[in-house]
């Protein structure tokens, strides 16, 4: 039977336990989609400032997407027009993809176990783009058709229209599932995201760079 280790909860009082999925249990490589984004060549306009704007509205976009408010052609038809040599659906997707990594074998063994002892859970910030490619890896590497057959529940942002850190979604979940915040314990590898749990009475954890779930437990 694993429990946590010390410095992340008192295991007497934990019975659930919510994960984050990117940078959590799926390894995260940013920096392979910046690549091929930059690939695409030059953006329409070259006057000075572009490149700020483009962030900006590049981060609104992933924004809209992740809260389920534009589709996935909506996103393609706006990386589309940025770029002086519109890119394919086909070549957007693959370079928006990029950035996920499988996932090891070993978390998924954890989750395995730890699901005989906590109610767990996975709570991610994604997209339906994101989400139809790891979830096709997920069934070829592991065998589960969907996240929801090895947590009890999976919820994604782009799904419920919530998304971290608003505390709403954290109150959503609590809800849906009748969790005490104080038996509850939230892993993020983003430091605000566990705060805005912290902030609720959720007991977060801050996964750190280099660190891995299965360590946290013993």
């Amino acid at each position: 039977m694993l429990h946590p280790k010390p410095h992340i909860a008192d295991p007497t009082s934990l019975k659930n336990i919510i994960f984050d999925f990117g940078g959590v249990i799926c390894d995260l490589h940013i920096h392979k989609t910046e690549e091929k984004f930059r690939a695409f060549g030059p953006p329409k306009e070259k006057n000075p400032g572009t490149a700020e704007k483009g962030a900006l509205d590049f981060e609104f976009l992933v924004e809209q997407l992740e809260k389920g408010k534009i589709a996935p052609e909506m996103f393609h038809s706006t990386i589309r027009d940025f770029y002086q040599t519109p890119p394919s659906d086909t070549a957007i997707d693959e370079a928006w993809n990029a950035l996920l990594g499988r996932i090891p074998a070993g978390r998924i063994r954890l989750l395995e176990e730890l699901r005989t002892t906590y109610r767990i859970f996975l709570l991610s910030n994604s997209n339906s783009i994101h989400y139809d490619c790891y979830r096709h890896d997920f069934e070829q590497d592991f065998g589960y058709r969907d996240f929801d057959e090895l947590f009890e529940k999976a919820w994604f942002s782009f799904r419920i229209g919530l998304k971290k850190p608003d505390p709403a979604i954290f109150r959503f979940v609590l809800k849906e599932k009748n969790l005490i915040p104080a038996e509850t314990l939230f892993i993020d590898d983003t430091s605000e995201h566990v705060e805005a749990a912290r902030l609720i009475g959720i007991q977060g954890y801050h996964l750190k760079k280099g660190e891995a779930i299965t360590a946290l437990f013993h």
